[in-house]
């Protein structure tokens, strides 16, 4: 019998920390962090893309190159210390892929220079998404580059567009940018370095006939637009022959270098005397490029994006060379036994995400098969390929709608944790005020609208200003396929385009994933398709419906009878770019503009959020949590990330006022009496007033953020900087005042204005609104460690954004990536560790409780229950989930459930709500007399890992109880071990 090949299991962390790399923060200086993250009970370093990217990067996802390290963050041997320090440890290390994009502004990025050197006769010009022969005659085999700050005319004639020789290679110096020119293009400029060099040169001079000899070779170059491989390759390879000639001529002869610089001045034109860069002009349009006016992008480009980021080019990840050139030194790292996991940035970007997963779990198992020296027959590899999990873990950046599930095929641990965010976040806002709460801000702001037309709204926009021209080309080819069959054929494209347009706005979800080959949707697919069709024939009386059912026919591959098989593929391609669509239509017209139209409460602003959907009841709670156990137990648990709206902690405060919704209102209404006088100074220094609902934006960030130092007669002037930026960039998302491709300074700086007029020392505003402030902070404090200790002991992996064991009040980034004090942290980490084992765990918490503002608490309570979760790993990665039930007046305020597994059991209890019970202190102790934690028939007793303390269930009416006013003694939540 042949010796089965065993699959390597995956790594699976305990808890992740993510750190965000960049020149302010590089490998050498986390390797000598690793010691304190193992201290505080962290698994695995989840670090932000190492890869080579645009200088100066501060997050990594611009990569230029994915088989370089990033020089800036330091070499492979400062990559293999940090690692080994998390080796050593028995840390494993999750590395940010970045499948979807690349950079391609400035230097640095080879694919891209190449392409826009050659075109489509680069060896690279199939690696990103380019349509090389879009409607515009003009861009036939040409890629067009949004670049200038001005009309292509003005821009030419300032001599902001130079030409200039660099060692043998020609190139356009555009601004700090330099564009290579097609070499064959070079003929023009050197017929002109040849007639000033006859002025002085004889005709059989031999370097003037290696001059002509050169331009004789430029001139039989292999076109760049030819399909022929075997020419392609011999252009190459004649191209570095050429340069390499052409630097050694102008290195030898002085009068042809002189030559060659008079040329480049007069091809450089004179400032007023345009004709002057006729010539100029001329090179220009010889290019495998089309310079133009950054806005015209949004029309014209042909090129696919991140999203509407111009300099963020798509890459096809489905093409196999491309596939292994950018996981080539993942992979090798991998194989090296250095990462153990990886983070998948933006899969719904990706042509066919299931198949992506696929090839990386090939991928991975090949370099694990080759890293432990295992050789398997064909037959072995092929059951192996069938049955085997995956070698590593893998988590994928995927935002979940409402209702919506990770596809079950998917081959990934699940997601990383905005839908656990969402949920846990839901969980502390109070469902039953949901209504009054719109009511009040539609009162304060006067904006009265539902927020599903908010978003539909919002979601037209971007595709009119920012992805006009992805919709232009999805429907040429909806028209071509209307042409396919008589039943389609009289639509017409501006028709097609409209109501395509419409069925984009009305997606539900990011999208649908329909793959090569399909002959039928998922049932969520289709239920998602019918949405959408349904919602968009509903919102566009005059449009006829047959358009719709034309393209709802056409997503659920629903075809015609009599197509032959490339219409149907026809057919299904257009399906498929759909889908890669959809989701960056989502993301910026949900995320980034209608999050800052409508925010009744802004906690609920979230990625992946719905803040129309005013709280979670306890029993979806339970349920999601109890379903992730059963598929996902895995995941990743978030919540914060380098992408959220707002901290942890801001949402802990604002959930507060879901508690309160009568005495926020009466607290906006006096604020916005007391600051009349000054909005009114501002609109005629200005002259315009602050909106109302920018207004009321602006009380919610100060509620949420207000830093524990700042009082009424001292505000740090650093939080008040960071809090005019945020409002900047808030308008500009908003897209309604102001934006970013029209900036409206004279609001903006009215804005500032009145932040600074609100944030006046002693004022009167300011006093009131510290004194409402600070009960709103207090609350805030007890509904983070509940969240806390709740995202540690749920179902799947707690995942912790760098710098928030301690309190995060940061906002958007850039807020949230700045840099983390971590000598603060590893000093704090230190005296708790070593005040818990000098005196009894009771009396360290009370003293935490007396000064909450310096964030030891949470950094204690972080500490302790990771370390107890690393001592019972089995039970909190494979354990069982259910929820326990609360009896008594404050049930609603209590959240409790049991973790199982073999014989281990351990009872979470978290309080939320606590505003009604800190009347008299701290919501700890008597205030919970009456309530309990019913056991049933199971009595027992447990140990409280927090406090150290011991409690045993008491018999209530024949039945088991855990009572809480014991167990909430010190602190209003509590993790229990069973003691055997």
């Amino acid at each position: 019998m042949e010796n089965e090949f065993m699959p390597r299991q995956a790594h699976v962390p305990n808890a992740t920390y993510r750190w965000q790399f960049n020149h302010l923060f590089t490998l050498r200086q986390a390797a000598e962090l690793v010691a304190y993250l193992d201290d505080l009970g962290i698994s695995d370093c989840y670090a932000s893309p190492l890869l080579a990217a645009r200088s100066g990067s501060l997050h990594g996802y611009d990569v230029t190159d994915h088989t370089r390290l990033n020089p800036e963050l330091g070499d492979k041997e400062d990559f293999i210390t940090f690692a080994s320090e998390m080796k050593q440890r028995g840390m494993g290390l999750i590395l940010d892929v970045v499948p979807n994009h690349m950079c391609i502004a400035g230097q640095g990025n080879p694919w891209w220079e190449d392409i826009l050197e050659d075109g489509p006769g680069s060896p690279f010009a199939k690696y990103l998404d380019i349509d090389w022969h879009p409607p515009k005659t003009n861009l036939q085999n040409k890629v067009l580059l949004p670049t200038l700050g001005d009309q292509y005319g003005r821009v030419l004639e300032n001599q902001d567009i130079q030409i200039e020789y660099q060692r043998g290679k020609f190139v356009a110096r555009c601004y700090d940018s330099y564009l290579p020119l097609a070499l064959d293009s070079i003929a023009l400029v050197l017929r002109h370095v040849r007639r000033l060099a006859r002025e002085k040169l004889d005709e059989f001079d031999l370097n003037l006939l290696e001059l002509e000899s050169i331009i004789a070779a430029l001139e039989h170059l292999p076109p760049r637009t030819t399909n022929d491989r075997q020419k392609l390759k011999e252009r190459q390879r004649e191209k570095a022959v050429i340069r390499r000639r052409l630097a050694a001529l102008m290195k030898q002869s002085l009068e042809m270098k002189r030559a060659l610089e008079e040329a480049l001045r007069l091809y450089n034109g004179v400032k007023g005397n345009p004709q002057s860069f006729d010539q100029l002009e001329e090179l220009l349009a010889r290019q495998s490029y089309r310079l133009c006016y950054w806005r015209v992008a949004a029309d014209e480009i042909n090129y696919r994006r991140f999203f509407d980021v111009n300099e963020l080019a798509a890459i096809r990840v489905e093409e196999p060379a491309v596939f292994n050139e950018v996981h080539e030194l993942i992979l090798s790292l991998m194989r090296e036994g250095w990462v153990t996991g990886l983070r998948i940035d933006h899969i719904d970007g990706l042509y066919d995400p299931s198949g992506y997963l696929e090839n990386l779990r090939r991928g991975a198992l090949k370099a694990f098969r080759q890293a432990e020296g295992a050789q398997a027959t064909t037959q072995q590899q092929r059951r192996m390929d069938k049955k085997a999990t995956h070698p590593c873990y893998v988590v994928v950046e995927k935002i979940l709608e409402s209702g919506e599930r990770l596809p079950a095929n998917w081959q990934a641990d699940g997601t990383t944790g905005y839908d656990y965010l969402n949920l846990l976040n839901g969980v502390f806002v109070k469902a039953q005020t949901g209504d009054q709460f719109r009511r009040l801000y539609e009162r304060f702001t006067g904006v009265a609208v539902d927020f599903k037309d908010v978003i539909y709204e919002c979601k037209k926009l971007i595709l009119r200003v920012a992805l006009s021209s992805e919709l232009h080309v999805l429907a040429r080819k909806l028209d071509r396929i209307s042409e396919q069959h008589r039943y389609s054929r009289d639509f017409t494209l501006n028709s097609l385009q409209d109501s395509l347009g419409e069925v984009i706005a009305c997606y539900p979800v990011y999208r649908t994933y329909v793959r090569p080959g399909d002959r039928e949707v998922r049932p969520e697919d289709k239920r998602v398709i019918t949405i959408a069709i349904r919602e968009a024939k509903r919102r566009n009386p005059a449009l006829s419906p047959s358009l719709f059912d034309f393209i709802g026919s056409l997503l659920l591959l629903q075809h015609p009878q009599g197509l032959t098989e490339k219409q149907i593929a026809e057919r299904t391609e257009f399906v498929m770019k759909l889908q890669q669509l959809t989701g960056p239509v989502m993301a910026k017209g949900v995320e980034d503009t209608a999050y800052y139209r409508w925010f009744p409460l802004a906690s609920l602003n979230e990625v992946g959020g719905d803040p129309a959907r005013f709280g979670v009841s306890l029993a979806q709670f339970h349920r999601q949590n109890e379903e992730r156990a059963r598929n996902w137990p895995h995941t990743m648990l978030a919540t914060t990330t380098h992408d959220t709206k707002r901290g942890e902690d801001v949402r802990a405060r604002l959930n507060v006022l879901s508690e309160i919704p009568g005495r926020w209102y009466r607290a906006i209404r006096r604020w916005q009496q007391l600051n009349e006088l000054q909005r009114q100074q501002i609109a005629q220094a200005h002259p315009i007033a602050v909106f109302p609902n920018e207004e009321y934006l602006i009380y919610q960030t100060l509620v949420g953020t207000w830093p524990f130092e700042n009082t009424a007669q001292n505000v740090d002037e650093n939080y008040v900087q960071r809090i005019e930026e945020y409002l900047v960039k808030a308008v500009r998302e908003a897209k309604i005042h102001s934006s970013w491709l029209s900036p409206n300074e004279e609001y903006e700086a009215a804005l500032r204005s009145y932040l600074r007029a609100l944030l006046t020392p002693d004022s009167e505003f300011l006093r009131d609104f510290c004194e409402f402030q600070a009960g709103i902070a207090q609350a805030g404090i007890f509904n983070s460690l509940s969240q806390t200790l709740l995202k540690i002991t749920a179902p799947g992996i707690p995942d912790f954004y760098q710098g928030c064991e301690l309190w995060d009040f940061n906002l958007v980034d850039p807020d949230n990536r700045r840099p983390v004090d971590y000598a603060q942290r590893r000093k704090l980490l230190a005296e708790l560790n070593a005040d818990s084992n000098r005196q009894p765990l009771t009396t360290l918490i009370n003293q935490l409780l007396q000064r909450p503002e310096d964030g030891r608490i949470k950094l204690h309570l972080t500490n302790q229950a990771l370390r107890f979760r690393q001592d019972r790993r089995e039970l909190f990665l494979h354990g069982d989930y259910r929820l326990l039930e609360a009896q008594g007046d404050l049930k609603e305020h209590l959240i409790a459930f049991e973790r199982t597994f073999a014989n281990q059991q351990v009872i979470i209890v978290s309080g939320r709500f606590f505003t009604k019970l800190m009347n008299d202190g701290l919501p700890v102790g008597t205030v919970w007399k009456g309530n309990s934690i019913r056991r049933g028939n199971e009595g027992g007793c447990y140990r409280e890992v927090l406090t150290g303390r011991q409690y045993c269930a008491e018999k209530q009416e024949d039945k088991y109880a855990l009572p809480v006013a014991e167990l909430f003694a010190h602190l209003p939540i509590a993790l229990l071990e069973r003691i055997n």
